[in-house]
């Protein structure tokens, strides 16, 4: 059960303190009956609940794939820059969140949700859910950089990192490579190849666990996560899938 005026407000029908009001004048009904109490409880599963005569349907949690695209951070607000939450537009809720961090000029790949729980255990370094990137280099990567990634490599950090896999783009001059990591440390791909006298120029995320970037979304768009995605990524997040490294 939930209070009328959260379940609004979880919904996006307004802040609290404007369902409040919405709710003390009279234009929110349930089942039919006008409720003017914002703690009146309400079960999202059973009750019909409109406001302003427009049915406000309720659902715990959303899925969406967002191909990021470079110039937006990865935050839910931020005062100085544009936030990966501005590109999902048309969207109610307002707990909505990215799983994970790309860096402001990285695109590609990002998962958004209202799950603390499935974010939680996919982003746990318990897990070791694989990420996979398309790297482009101002250098070209060598035979023994696929070695040190596959070894782990000291970045500065207390511990070196985990095992990676560095692959290299077929007919290609060595300058674009696929990394996959199983972790998700500060800078962590630019770092790994700055240990290796290199410079990343571009980076995208293409993938995560069994999760990948859908080819027909231009940067910037986004769609829902189909049932079969979100089953394997529930999947992925219990940890019994073997590492791909």
């Amino acid at each position: 059960m939930l209070r009328l005026d959260k379940y609004l407000a979880d919904m996006g029908t307004g802040t609290r303190s404007q369902v409040k009001q919405m709710i003390n004048k009279g234009r929110v009904s349930v089942n039919g009956t006008k409720i003017l109490r914002p703690e009146y409880k309400v079960d999202p599963g059973k009750d019909a609940v409109e406001a302003d005569g427009s049915r406000i349907g309720y659902t715990d949690f959303e899925y969406y794939m967002l191909h990021k695209p470079a110039g937006y951070v990865s935050a839910t607000e931020d005062r100085q820059e544009k936030t990966v939450l501005n590109l999902i537009t048309g969207k109610s809720r307002k707990d909505l969140f990215p799983v994970g961090r790309l860096d402001k000029d990285t695109e590609g790949l990002l998962l958004i949700t209202n799950d603390g729980e499935l974010a939680h255990r996919l982003l746990s370094p318990r897990r070791h859910v694989d990420k996979t990137y398309l790297v482009h280099l101002d250098l070209p990567a060598e035979h023994k950089d696929a070695e040190a990634f596959r070894r782990g490599l000291d970045i500065g950090d207390e511990k070196p990192t985990l095992p990676a896999r560095l692959e290299m783009e077929q007919n290609g001059d060595g300058r674009e490579v696929r990394v996959t990591i199983r972790e998700g440390r500060f800078h962590q791909i630019k770092r790994m190849f700055e240990a290796l006298g290199k410079h990343v120029v571009y980076l995208k995320r293409l993938s995560m666990g069994s999760l990948y970037l859908d080819g027909t979304l231009p940067p910037g768009a986004y769609r829902p996560l189909t049932k079969e995605e979100l089953e394997r990524l529930r999947e992925d997040a219990t940890g019994k899938k073997s590492s791909i490294i």
